[in-house]
């Protein structure tokens, strides 16, 4: 008997159980793929796989539903792998040990995979089931969504027909999804010479930040690192002469970095600690509210590299104070939504160059080509380089969208109740999937999970029931 056996719906647990039993974090996805296929096979399906171990399954419309648009279910079958302090599992051969406590389902020691196993149980389920009434369906299982949609970025959607996309990795009930932003990561790089300068070696820090995920957070007004950095090293220059020696901040793009620092050398470090100073005050006065623990210190220190030269030093704080961050539009049809935005994630230093490294998001895909554009435009004004190592496009907000209608049909009869509508200035594999299939009206939705990518990730069995229960009622209405 398994732990899950008792709940309901037994036919969604059973195979999130199963599938808990199979190693699958990001980058470790053949066997997870190889269960999809053999379910596929053991059940006269129709089912491919690619390279990437993304696996497609089909499946006919049941009996009245033959002329219905077809339609997609989807989920990433990844999950994020993470331990507890002392917990030996080995995440990449082993299984997870589930647990129910009251109405919460969890892993010993262990993330539980949630997200987004729950989608793919729920999907088996559906397959598994020749009495749920559906349209012609199509149930895409991607890859290593948690590591930058990989599986989906590498898909053939040649052979996929799908219409409508419910897409079931979401993690909070109630609500409805209906667009996200699309993203593309910006690697900026500035060449630099140096040569000896006579100063004093001083480091800069910027520090006390909040920080932040760099899509959901953004709006909140929280400093960045990176940029504070820029508008402290163009400070000091002001009052003394100044050469960049090297600069450091954040460490990821999608991340807004709570801590920067730079090694420099100062011709008068006296003028420069009182400009550090009375920078740290403004700026505790600008960010009071949002971010008040910024903190702007020089310290003395040693480099093992040579100063820059005037004109390195010149382009690179040029480049650090003027580049664009943070909120640039919000969106005119979706209230409190913000359409584009970017983040300088990641600032780094070598002998030879330094590298800024930019995620700009927007639910617009024409505004977050602007806005990645400017970026580049700026950097090739100072005599950089640019390159595009990822973009994605975004899922734009339909005004017009038949599924949507449908699905907040379906939550009236089973909620008795209105969903709650939401756009997210996030990514979602939505995105990826409607940039390869133009007509693709999407949806996005899921049960409550906790903690989600944390050892304290828990997903709550009432609200998988009633999701599963609108899940059938979406089939149903969508002839």
């Amino acid at each position: 008997m398994g732990v899950l056996s008792g709940l309901e719906p037994k036919c969604v647990f059973r195979f999130f159980e199963e599938l808990c039993a199979i190693p699958h974090g990001s980058g470790n996805t053949r066997a997870i793929s190889d269960y999809l296929v053999a379910f596929a096979r053991e059940r006269g399906l129709r089912c491919r796989r690619d390279d990437a171990n993304n696996v497609v399954i089909w499946k006919q419309a049941s009996h009245g539903y033959e002329d219905a648009p077809a339609v997609m279910i989807q989920g990433h079958m990844d999950m994020v792998c993470e331990k507890e302090p002392g917990c030996e599992k080995d995440m990449e051969r082993e299984g997870l040990e589930l647990f129910v406590d009251g109405d919460e389902i969890g892993a010993r020691g262990t993330t539980l995979g949630g997200d987004d196993g729950i989608a793919v149980a729920m999907a088996l389920a559906v397959l598994d089931d020749d009495a749920i009434p559906h349209a012609p369906l199509e149930c895409l299982f991607t890859v290593d969504e948690e590591i930058g949609m990989l599986g989906a970025r590498a898909l053939d959607a040649s052979d996929l027909f799908a219409t409508r996309l419910l897409n079931l990795d979401s993690e909070a009930e109630g609500v409805l999804t209906v667009s996200c932003a699309g993203s593309t990561r910006a690697v900026c790089t500035l060449p630099v010479a140096r040569e000896p300068f006579d100063g004093e070696v001083m480091r800069l820090t910027i520090s006390g930040l909040i920080g932040g995920h760099s899509g959901e957070e953004i709006h909140k007004g929280r400093a960045n690192a990176n940029i504070l950095l820029g508008r402290a090293l163009c400070a000091l220059s002001g009052v003394s002469a100044l050469r960049l020696i090297e600069a450091q901040g954040g460490s990821k793009d999608n991340a807004i970095p709570r801590e920067a620092e730079a090694l420099v050398s100062l011709a008068d470090p006296s003028a420069a600690q009182t400009a550090a100073e009375e920078l740290c005050a403004a700026l505790r006065g600008e960010y009071r509210a949002a971010d008040g623990g910024v903190t702007v210190a020089l310290s003395r220190a040693d480099a093992a590299l040579l100063p820059m030269t005037e004109e390195s030093t010149r382009r690179a704080v040029c480049f650090l104070f003027c580049a664009p961050n943070g909120v640039q539009m919000m969106s005119p049809e979706v209230p409190g939504l913000v359409q584009t935005s970017l983040n300088l994630g990641r600032v780094t230093t070598e002998a030879d160059a330094l590298t800024a490294r930019f995620m700009v998001r927007s639910s617009v895909n024409s505004q977050k080509d602007e806005t990645t554009a400017r970026v580049a435009a700026l950097c090739r004004t100072l005599g950089g380089t640019v390159e595009i190592p990822a973009s994605y496009s975004a899922w734009e907000y339909r005004a017009n969208s038949p599924l949507r209608e449908r699905m907040v049909e379906a939550f009236r009869r089973v909620y008795g109740s209105e969903p709650k509508i939401e756009a997210l200035h996030a990514g979602l594999e939505c995105g990826i999937l409607s940039g390869k299939m133009p007509r693709l009206d999407c949806i996005s939705y899921g049960p409550d999970l906790l903690n989600i990518h944390t050892p304290r990730e828990r997903l709550r069995i009432a609200s998988t029931q009633r999701v599963w229960a609108l899940t059938l009622e979406a089939l149903r209405l969508l002839r």
